[in-house]
């Protein structure tokens, strides 16, 4: 079911199931919705991260990706949605520092949604570029109850 408009108690409920999720612990990363309805990710610097030439492995940035286009076109919809397709673009090497992803919805229909995404460095340095496309399904989000 789609939502026409995104409201602040459906942004507050994806960030009580994020804040929940196996994964924020992991990563350390943490949600808030900007003023224009945005996802945005906060993902500290974090050695553990880093490949063997002391950057920050692509997989963590892809995975930033995916949360702020996920995170930013699910606040549009009452059931469950899936990434169906992900594209990244690796601009910069980064190394040792916060990284921010932000989203950005695109198109919002029935049975997909697609967003881009874009990942900063705290200077603003533009690190990597994203779009996804992501399925609408027919599996209804249960009420949080938390972890």
């Amino acid at each position: 079911m789609l939502h026409k408009e995104p409201s602040g108690e459906k942004q507050n409920t994806l960030i009580r199931y994020f804040n929940s999720a196996p994964i924020k612990k992991v990563y350390g990363m943490t949600l808030s919705y900007s003023s224009s309805n945005e996802a945005v990710f906060d993902l500290p610097y974090n050695p553990n991260f880093d490949h063997a030439l002391d950057a920050i492995h692509g997989g963590v940035v892809l995975t930033l990706l995916d949360n702020a286009g996920w995170f930013t076109v699910a606040q549009f919809y009452d059931v469950w949605i899936s990434t169906a397709d992900l594209h990244a673009q690796f601009l910069e090497p980064v190394a040792q520092t916060h990284l921010q992803g932000v989203g950005h919805v695109t198109r919002v229909g029935k049975r997909l949604a697609h967003a881009t995404m874009d990942i900063k460095t705290p200077e603003g340095k533009l690190v990597a570029r994203g779009s996804g496309t992501f399925a609408v399904s027919s599996l209804q989000l249960p009420p949080f109850k938390g972890r």
